[in-house]
Formats: structure tokens, C-alpha cells, sequence
């Protein structure tokens, strides 16, 4: 609700503690900027971690070979300019506003969020991907992009569970060794440990290893992989060499929280940075709410969660907020069953099953007028 005011919110929804009278007093808007000051981030984000954490029990989904499949990917929030945000940084010296950079770890099945880092835009994706290795499930693969690549960072993802395992598109050039081959696209490799990463972690050791997986007919700049899952019996070549393009969910999934649920909306609110990470805070349980309805929508209509639509899913959510908020709380489980039967009318198309197509650079202008060649007779 985006689109309303900080005052027109609460009053709908009624939040606040009514009076000896029993009567609802309008709020002031100073009382809730000081109410909102005095809460702090920390509590929306242990409300996030509960039910985020709760959620994901629901999730019984196994996408390969026996293994939940999640993503783990990046994306930037811009802030308003005031000295305080100004601690987070910038993206670069030419940038208008300080910046906010996430990781969130996310079900590839459902578009949940299982957890979140954020902080300041002068710390690495991998520095922030490095604290939500806690919070990965068993039996799991997660998908990271190569710009991921960190020995620290996946031998301890490798290690944060039961069959916790990770797959990443190899770099254009990196060295290795090959330990085993189990066929000429299937190896087990072994590859050196940087010094610096060396010095920070000295249980890693001189190398480290991890199975190489290259595509036989390559399309693209992707020509294989490397995965925790070195078992070739129980992690067949065939069964993982497409899995790593669902990871493109995420990028779906940022896309409908700014466009959609942000209202495309360029900068958050809060003047802050305390505010500001409880916003984030904010949005991503909101975000959260959303599609845990969208599941249990389509666990009613035996679809894909992933066939729900989005942005129709949410305003039909918006309109219920309203309705309810003038209803006695004994209606509310029948006004969710309704919501979930209108749930019928939000299913889209079945998708086509996604092909490996080679990312393009879209072509930039020059600054500078240039005159074409006359082509020769």
C-alpha cells in the first residue's frame, strides 16, 4: 500500500490501542514516526526469520534429484540523500543517491524468501552471501552466479547441513586439475586456493575440490559447471545439466517485488539507515505474504505456484486488507477461503519449458555522430 500514507494505513487497519472508551483515536503522524523509531529493525527482522523459517517446512517440493532447489542472487535498493544513508555509500561517483545492497536466498519452486543480507553497498554480494549459509536447508541445491565464486564461501555452504550441495557456471578461464574423469564432459577437479582468501582462512588449505560438468553442445558464454555434487550415481550428468537456468527465477522475483509491489518506485523512504533496514525488513515480509498466498492458491487448484499471477494476486490481496478491516475477526478465516476460491481466476498459461538462450549486451549508442562507410560496388 505504497500508494497511501503512513496515517491512511493505520486507519484503515485500525492499528492502534483504543481508548477507555473502547473507541479508536485518529493517530498523529508524529506518533507514529516516534513509534516506528522506538521499534527499530530488529524485531521485523526476527519476524521475518520466524515465518520465513516456518514456511519453508510447507515447501516438500523436490526439483533434482531429490533436492529442494533454491537461488541466491543480488540486487540494489536506492536510498534518499540525507547524511545518515550517506554511510551506506554509492554505486559510483557519479551516483545520485547512497545504495543498499541484498542477497536473499530464495525457493526457486515458490518465489519464498528463506533469508536476507543487506548493509552497505561497499561490501561484496559474497561477503553478504556468506551469512545466510545458516539458514539453507537440507537436501538442497542452490544456484549462484559466478560472480559467487569463493572458496570460503561454497566449501561452507558444502558443509552447513545435510546434503546441502551448490552448483555455479564456470569462468571463461580458471585453472584446475583433474583428479578423476568420469567421461570427457564429467570430472572431478581440484583447484588452488587464492593467498589472500589463504590468509583470511587457514583451514582451507592449498586447494580444494568440486565436480566439473561441461555441456556438450555448448549455446552461449556458458560451456559447463562446477558442483558440490561430486557423485556421478547419485547425481546424474543428464539430470543437472539444465537445472541451472531456473536460477533466472530470482531474477523474476526482484523484478515483481520493485516493479510490482514497489510501484516501480525508484528510492525508499526512510531518511535513516536504522529506517531503512526496516523497511527492507518490511518489504520483504510483505513480499513473503503475497506468495505464500499465491502457494496455497495453487495448492487448492493443483497448479504451479508459478502459474499465479503475480500483480493480480497482489491487489486482489490489497482489496481483502481493506474489507477486512471493517469486519468483526470472526469472518476473516471465511474471507481467506474466499480469497484463495478467487484464486481460480489468477491462474496463468502452463510456461514453456525454458531453453538455454546466450544473454546479449544491448547495443549503446555512442555519444559522438559518425558517418557510415559507402559500401563498394
Amino acid at each position: 500500500m505504497r500508494d497511501r500514507s503512513i496515517n491512511d494505513v493505520c486507519d484503515k487497519l485500525e492499528l492502534a490501542f483504543p481508548d477507555a472508551k473502547g473507541e479508536l483515536p485518529p493517530l498523529a503522524t508524529s506518533s507514529i514516526v516516534k513509534a516506528r523509531q522506538r521499534i527499530g529493525a530488529e524485531p521485523l527482522r526476527h519476524l521475518f526469520l520466524t515465518t520465513a523459517t516456518e514456511w519453508e517446512k510447507e515447501d516438500i517440493e523436490h526439483s533434482v534429484c531429490g533436492l529442494k532447489l533454491f537461488s541466491v542472487d543480488g540486487t540494489q535498493f536506492k536510498v534518499p540523500e540525507t547524511e545518515d544513508n550517506r554511510q551506506l555509500g554509492y554505486v559510483s561517483r557519479q551516483a545520485t543517491f547512497p545504495t543498499v545492497l541484498a542477497v536473499t536466498l530464495m525457493s526457486a519452486h515458490t518465489h519464498l524468501l528463506s533469508d536476507a543480507a543487506f548493509g552497505p553497498i561497499t561490501n561484496s554480494e559474497i561477503s553478504y552471501a556468506q551469512q545466510l549459509v545458516g539458514s539453507v536447508p537440507d537436501n538442497s541445491l542452490t544456484l549462484f552466479d559466478r560472480g559467487f565464486f569463493s572458496a570460503e564461501l561454497l566449501t561452507s555452504w558444502r558443509g552447513a547441513g545435510k546434503n546441502t550441495h551448490w552448483l555455479m557456471p564456470i569462468k571463461s578461464k580458471f585453472r584446475y586439475e583433474v583428479v578423476h574423469e568420469y567421461t570427457p564432459y564429467d570430472k572431478l577437479i581440484s583447484m588452488p586456493v587464492s593467498p589472500q582468501a589463504q590468509s583470511e582462512s587457514p583451514h582451507l588449505g592449498n586447494t580444494w575440490q568440486a565436480r566439473l560438468v561441461l555441456i556438450p553442445e555448448p549455446k552461449g558464454e556458458i560451456r559447463g559447471f562446477i558442483t558440490s555434487m561430486e557423485c556421478p550415481v547419485n547425481y546424474p550428468l543428464n539430470e543437472i545439466l539444465n537445472v541451472y537456468w531456473e536460477r533466472w527465477e530470482i531474477e523474476q522475483s526482484y523484478g515483481e517485488l520493485k516493479q510490482v509491489q514497489l510501484d516501480s518506485q525508484p528510492v525508499l523512504r526512510s531518511q535513516k539507515r536504522e529506517g531503512v533496514y526496516q523497511e527492507l525488513w518490511g518489504i520483504l515480509i510483505s513480499y513473503n505474504l503475497v506468495r505464500l498466498e499465491m502457494k496455497r492458491m495453487a495448492e487448492q487448484h493443483k497448479v504451479s505456484p508459478l502459474r499465479i499471477s503475480f500483480i493480480n494476486a497482489l491487489r486482489l490481496i490489497q482489496d481483502e486488507f481493506l474489507w477486512c478491516s471493517g469486519r468483526t475477526p470472526g469472518t476473516v478465516p471465511q474471507k481467506l477461503k474466499n480469497l484463495r476460491e478467487n484464486g481460480k481466476r489468477l491462474i496463468l498459461p502452463e510456461k514453456r519449458k525454458r531453453k538455454p538462450i546466450p544473454r546479449a549486451v544491448l547495443f549503446k549508442a555512442s555519444k559522438y555522430p559518425y558517418r557510415k562507410r559507402a559500401a563498394r560496388c
